[in-house]
């Protein structure tokens, strides 16, 4: 009897497992799928704007369609020269950021050393004031850097689809 009840929990065990195996597969598939659709999604969404592109462009005159390229090339133009701006605001903020970093751990080292002799509470209350303030500035600069990135990833964003679009453009004008 003990064989039997044995077996047939060591045959529900390999059922479970069986289970759970499915339940992971399941889930890839439908992990798949989901990223499937909204690949589709998008690729809908594009043709949908490529289509009011051609329209609007039929409509318009081609010296309206120049003055409007050369206006979004100018735009570009000006987005990619803010980036620039932005990358380097960006590098002399981390830059600042490794020298303030440099002169807290040098100072932490002189106090260390001038206080081996000193009270070590007020020591540790020092240097976690010290510690306070300095990550209060890192995360002050790290949130600057963080908003920075962002922008110039919209910017750059934006700049793609300005060139997309201006090829759009110039496409549907040499096809007319």
């Amino acid at each position: 009897m003990s064989c039997t009840i044995e077996k047939a929990l060591a045959d529900a065990k390999a059922l479970v497992e069986r289970l759970r195996d499915h339940d992971d597969a399941a889930e890839s598939l439908i992990e798949q799928t989901t990223a499937l659709n909204k690949r589709v999604e998008a690729m809908k969404q594009y043709q949908e704007e490529i289509q009011e592109l051609n329209e609007v462009a039929r409509h318009r005159p081609r010296s309206t369609l120049v003055m409007g390229i050369q206006q979004e090339n100018r735009q570009i133009r000006e987005l990619q020269q803010e980036n620039k701006e932005l990358r380097t605001s960006l590098e002399e903020h981390q830059s600042a950021l490794e020298l303030i970093m440099s002169k807290y751990r040098e100072q932490m080292f002189r106090l260390l050393m001038a206080s081996k002799k000193d009270d070590p509470g007020i020591i540790m209350k020092l240097k976690e004031q010290h510690s306070k303030e300095l990550q209060a500035h890192v995360d002050q600069i790290t949130e600057m850097a963080a908003v920075m990135r962002k922008a110039i990833e919209i910017d750059e964003q934006q700049g793609c689809k300005e060139q997309e679009r201006i090829f759009q453009l110039e496409k549907v004008k040499s096809e007319s």
